[in-house]
């Protein structure tokens, strides 16, 4: 089972129990980036042009437990840069499955071998490693040889020392369906992993690779086509069989972006872990002032071609939870690879992109500036005063 039946109750029975509440906007995932630095460079990421001031920020082990705390969601997503290169990740994690709260450890492997004796095996911890494709393919993705086979020299260690562990992989219109059928055997027959979380790319808009992004149209195709190839039933995927079957151009589904809210080090990200138009103080100000119908497929231009696990696999599971027939139907069945696709969310009145990272960003890196300057004078300050108090006292 590619999640274990524990995690798939406690997150059915948060669900129902927000439902019951009538609450329709809550969180499933909390995305808590506690740092961009990263060891690779990839070129369709959106987060390595950072300047060094940025990329040397972390959220503090009290900032990540807090987030948790103020979310509420019962499943939190590390991802980064590499959260292996922050220091005190270990206690971070310990934190939040103290919580007994999922964590899923995104990571390039890199740095995972020699980590992993900071952690203990646990339902609660699960190590996802990135791959993007087999040797050659994850290789260029990353832009580094080499990195497939540390990568999977350390899924084998950790599995071997009774870690959970799933790959994430992110597909680009460069694999065809045969490669990705050929990787999705190996992550599942070869390396054993406990579950493929896969997904096609999202065209940052700040990535230096814009030309390999998939459209709407090609995503749904690609994932037929690899949906209908031989053994596609034996595949393990840790998502929801209806997020599958809406990859494929099965279901008609709008982005639920406050299900995988983000928290990094400039605060609550919005509106999504894509998007980056602004912040909020606190996770309450997230979803009370954010103006959610400006976003998504159909409303907004850089939402159009959007697929992305994290906006909609909230939707997927919600749905599966309101309507599990339907999504037991697709499970015995198999994800439809033929026949007409369900009808599109039409885009004729999505709103023009705005392109207002950089400015944000800019203002962002100052008022981050101004505020440790503030600090270090009123130590300062502190300190002296300190100082004469006890120069008085002698």
């Amino acid at each position: 089972m590619a999640v274990p039946l524990i995690q798939q109750m406690r997150v059915g029975a948060y669900i129902m129990g927000k439902k019951l509440k009538g609450e329709t906007r809550y969180p499933l995932v909390l995305m808590l980036e506690p740092l961009f630095r990263c060891n690779l460079a990839c070129p369709g990421c959106g987060k390595i042009d950072y300047e060094d001031d940025i990329l040397n920020k972390r959220l503090s082990v009290a900032d990540c437990l807090q987030a948790v705390d103020e979310c509420g969601a019962p499943i939190v997503s590390i991802p980064g840069g590499e959260p292996l290169i922050h220091k005190e990740i270990k206690a971070i994690v310990e934190g939040i499955v103290a919580r007994k709260k999922f964590v899923y450890l995104c990571t390039n492997a890199l740095l995972l071998e020699r980590n992993l004796g900071k952690f203990e095996p646990t339902p609660y911890l699960t190590f996802s490693v990135h791959l993007d494709g087999l040797e050659e393919h994850h290789d260029k993705a990353v832009n580094q040889p080499g990195t497939f086979k540390r990568a999977v020299a350390a899924i084998r260690k950790a599995k071997s020392l009774g870690f959970r562990v799933n790959v994430n992989c992110t597909l680009f219109d460069q694999m065809s369906p045969k490669e990705a059928a050929e990787f999705f055997d190996f992550c599942t027959h070869d390396l054993g992993v406990e579950g493929i979380t896969v997904s096609p790319g999202y065209a940052y808009e700040r990535a230096p690779d814009q030309e390999h992004f998939l459209t709407r149209k090609k995503t749904k195709q690609l994932f037929r086509d690899v949906f209908r190839q031989p053994g596609a039933q034996k595949w393990r995927f840790s998502q929801s069989t209806l997020f599958l079957d809406f990859l494929a151009g099965n279901q008609t589904y709008k982005c639920t972006p406050w299900g995988n809210p983000t928290r990094n080090i400039f605060g609550w990200q919005k509106p999504c872990y894509l998007l980056n138009e602004g912040y909020a103080d606190s996770f309450r100000e997230l979803m009370d002032g954010t103006e959610w119908d400006k976003y998504g497929t159909g409303n907004y231009e850089k939402c159009a071609n959007c697929m992305v696990h994290c906006g909609y696999e909230p939707t997927a599971v919600t749905d599966t939870v309101s309507n599990p027939l339907k999504a037991l139907r697709v499970f015995l069945k198999g994800v439809n690879t033929d026949g007409e696709m369900a009808p599109e969310i039409p885009l004729d009145n999505q709103r023009p992109a705005e392109f207002v990272f950089e400015g944000l960003v800019k203002t962002l890196s100052q008022n981050m500036a101004e505020k440790a300057e503030a600090e270090k004078v009123q130590k300062s300050a502190e300190g002296k005063a300190g100082a004469e108090t006890s120069s008085h006292a002698a």
